[in-house]
């Protein structure tokens, strides 16, 4: 199993969105950039990712898993997207906030922290167990 980073802003998906569609998930539709689409092309069933809040929240905030590889995005009408879908697993008992990861030496090589723009990102299982550690799990 792989782990991952779904980066999204609150007010256009939400952490509790996520949670309202239950074991049906949803897609992680309307990823424009080539890196993060390869991402999800990598992606099997069960890999785990953090969902993480962008703008003022910026904080890793719940725990997703992959219910469907890599398919055709449904907001697109161009081959080249695809997708995954995702359903929410559990919350995080305490957010973790992108300073808090800066501030971990561990955690410096991060893709969050080295390409923070990339709305998809893998993550390591060195970086995984951290952050869980950090999150209270």
């Amino acid at each position: 199993m792989r782990h991952w980073l779904f980066k999204s802003e609150p007010d256009t998906w939400s952490w509790d969105q996520q949670c309202a569609k239950g074991e049906t998930g949803e897609e992680w539709s309307g990823v424009r950039n080539y890196q993060a689409r390869n991402f999800m092309r990598d992606m099997a069933l069960g890999d785990l990712g953090f969902f993480y809040h962008t703008q003022s929240e910026k904080a890793l905030v719940g725990i997703v898993q992959v219910i469907a590889t890599a398919h055709h995005d449904s907001t697109s009408d161009d081959p080249a997207w695809d997708c995954v879908d995702i359903k929410a697993m559990q919350a995080l008992p305490r957010p973790v906030t992108l300073a808090e990861i800066k501030a971990q030496p561990a955690l410096a090589d991060m893709a969050l922290v080295k390409s923070p723009r990339l709305s998809v990102q893998p993550v390591t299982a060195e970086q995984w167990a951290i952050i869980c550690k950090m999150a209270g799990l």
